[in-house]
């Protein structure tokens, strides 16, 4: 049975984030962002925690595709933050981008690989949308940067390949430590829950290539189209 961690234990947690803190004072950087993040997190999380506790009470497709919808164009928006200078002018197209990159992934994972008696259920299809649309987030905004960057260096299409492999590193350096430097997330997580770690296994196997499946998809999308001629 999971232990329930006291709500001081929780905020111990923030000590080496205070460290880091102190890190940021020290070499000039902008500290306040971190801290800003930190709180927002805090927050988020939190308020998520009792949103998600009503809804999961309500087993409704619509409330669970009305989530969907509104997580995507959070992830979409967030997704732009590495170049606010053109954020309303891509927003539409990191939409698209994580459209047809993550929720075919998504719906293949929920309708044919974990099974479950309703594809709908909040409980069932909100954390792996999560997980899914926040690693398009992420591959996005890793491929938007690194491209423009590149963009002022080298050709279009060197710039998109440079751009695709950066936003990809995460990922590949995951598959190549997992079981041998790290234990996942998910995975610590089931096993420190009592699940038998053969079968969290399999679990995190399928949580690692919808990961890099739907962020490379993702990215590669946003980084094909002619639009980023700029």
């Amino acid at each position: 049975m999971t232990k329930i961690i006291p709500l001081t234990n929780v905020l111990l947690s923030f000590l080496p984030i205070i460290v880091l803190g102190c890190i940021f004072v020290t070499w000039k950087l902008d500290w306040k962002e971190l801290l800003y993040a930190s709180l927002r997190m805090l927050i988020q999380l939190f308020c998520i925690g009792y949103f998600l506790s009503y809804i999961f009470e309500r087993d409704s497709a619509s409330w669970t595709l009305g989530i969907l919808s509104f997580m995507l164009l959070v992830a979409s928006w967030i997704s732009l933050h590495s170049i606010k200078n053109q954020r309303r002018k891509f927003i539409l197209h990191a939409l698209i981008s994580i459209l047809m990159g993550a929720v075919p992934v998504l719906i293949m994972v929920v309708g044919f690989i974990i099974p479950s008696e309703s594809w709908y259920s909040p409980s069932f299809i909100i954390p792996i949308a999560g997980m899914i649309f926040s690693i398009s987030m992420n591959t996005i905004g890793i491929a938007a940067e690194r491209f423009e960057k590149e963009i002022q260096m080298s050709s279009l299409e060197k710039s998109k390949q440079t751009a695709l492999k950066a936003c990809l590193i995460p990922q590949i350096n995951s598959f190549l430590a997992v079981g041998l430097v790290s234990l996942p997330g998910m995975m610590t997580g089931q096993i420190l829950s009592g699940v038998d770690p053969l079968i969290a296994v399999r679990y995190q196997i399928v949580v690692m290539t919808m990961l890099i499946g739907a962020g490379g998809l993702s990215a590669t999308i946003f980084l094909s189209t002619k639009r980023l001629r700029v």
